[in-house]
């Protein structure tokens, strides 16, 4: 088992100075950084390589193809799909929602039809539907939270009815850091015979999900919150559906048969995986699977719950400091308001002792008007933090209402 120092060691961007302190990354639900093995994965793929993928019959394409299809094999394995055809490759959890929305959306909403989202979502989880709902004239439908950032399950199921098309919910909240009864929901949307998409960004890479025990029927998530490469997604659906499903971009490599008269399209997964991929970033993203199969899940959960519980009493002892989003079941993420400060100028302060957080909407404006607010400053954390990271962000919280108060 890998002690904290060596897991440390093993993310080159933990030694990065910043103004002339060693950072400390609390950014983590905008993106995780880097491990060694990813960013040499990706190295050795363009310096050794490089090239196109699939249907070459060169060693490199050869190469290529093998080792990019690994990670298809290796995120079968990993969110216990029943097939690797239902993996489908993205650039991002954004498209893969995108993806649903107009391929399975467009093909199967109506005037009147209704789309269940709850007020923790993410921007890319709603103006999707939006736009889907004013092409085909189905309805956005809000399902509240509470005042300690829960969805209101009571409400929520007032809201279903034969009319609910689909229900599409984040599994963790990335501004809240609330961890969502993910199949509870699941099977109160399957009881109106609605669809459900999950989206699993913030979730991937810091809890055990298997597709088949959630029996969700879509599930979205991105590469680079898992320690892996930007501009990878993943879209998990079941296989009935993606069948159905019509291509929702066309070029290469998702075609059957061409030409000016009618054209059939591929199998999947490469149905919808149209044009040159990010190979290499995908290529990376297996290796990133492999670390966090190294460390483990239930540690990583293990770890990760302490630096909260540890991070949420120390943020207790600062005057002024209010939590955001204070559910039963969270993740390591804490939102935080300060009396008469704004989170930009508490970022900026932090930043200046090399201290990375976030700060703003989030990406979740209609919960932050939920709670009465503009914007958080949010500390996002992941195993390879530490209590003594905790206690000088501590330190520079309270530098920051000495400064500014």
């Amino acid at each position: 088992m890998k002690t904290i120092e060596q897991i440390r060691a093993d993310f080159p961007e933990l030694e990065r100075i910043v103004h002339n302190k060693t950072l400390i990354y609390l950014d983590n639900a905008a993106s995780t950084i880097k491990c060694k093995s990813v960013i040499d994965a990706v190295t050795r793929h363009y310096s050794f390589d490089a090239a196109n993928i699939h249907r070459g019959v060169h060693y490199l394409s050869e190469t290529g193809t093998m080792q990019y299809e690994s990670t298809r094999d290796a995120l079968r394995e990993f969110i216990n799909s029943e097939s690797r055809e239902q993996v489908i490759f993205t650039k991002g959890t954004t498209e893969s929602i995108n993806l649903v929305a107009w391929s399975w959306g467009i093909d199967n909403l109506k005037k009147g039809d209704e789309i269940i989202l709850t007020t923790l979502e993410h921007h890319s989880n709603i103006v999707p539907w939006q736009l889907v709902a004013e092409r085909t004239g189905a309805k956005v439908v809000e399902a509240p939270v509470d005042d300690n950032g829960d969805i209101i399950l009571s409400e929520l199921k007032k809201k279903l009815n034969s009319n609910t098309k689909m229900v599409a919910f984040n599994l963790i909240s990335n501004a809240l850091g609330t961890i969502n009864p993910v199949k509870e929901i699941i099977e109160m949307a399957k009881s109106v015979g609605a669809k459900t998409l999950v989206d699993a960004a913030q979730a991937i890479a810091h809890m055990k999900i298997d597709v088949q025990e959630l029996d969700c029927d879509f599930l979205a998530f991105s590469s680079h919150k898992m320690f892996a490469p930007t501009g990878v997604g993943v879209l998990y659906g079941k296989k009935d559906l993606l069948n159905a499903m019509s291509p929702w971009q066309g070029g290469g490599d998702m075609i059957d048969v061409v030409t000016f008269e009618k054209t059939t399209y591929n199998e999947l997964p490469h149905k919808f995986e149209a044009g040159t991929p990010h190979i290499a970033g995908v290529i990376g993203l297996k290796y990133a699977i492999e670390y966090i199969q190294e460390i483990g899940l239930s540690r990583i959960e293990e770890i990760e719950h302490e630096l909260l519980t540890y991070a949420t009493k120390k943020f207790s002892d600062i005057k002024g400091l209010k939590i955001i989003g204070t559910a039963k079941h969270k993740s390591a993420v804490i939102s935080f308001v300060i009396d008469g400060l704004h989170p930009q100028d508490i970022g900026t302060i932090l930043d200046q002792q090399g201290i990375a957080v976030r700060t703003g909407h989030h990406c979740t404006q209609p919960l932050m008007k939920r709670f009465g607010i503009t914007g958080t400053t949010r500390a996002s954390f992941c195993f390879y933090n530490t209590k003594e990271e905790i206690d000088k962000l501590v330190a520079g919280i309270n530098k920051a209402i000495e400064l500014l108060g």
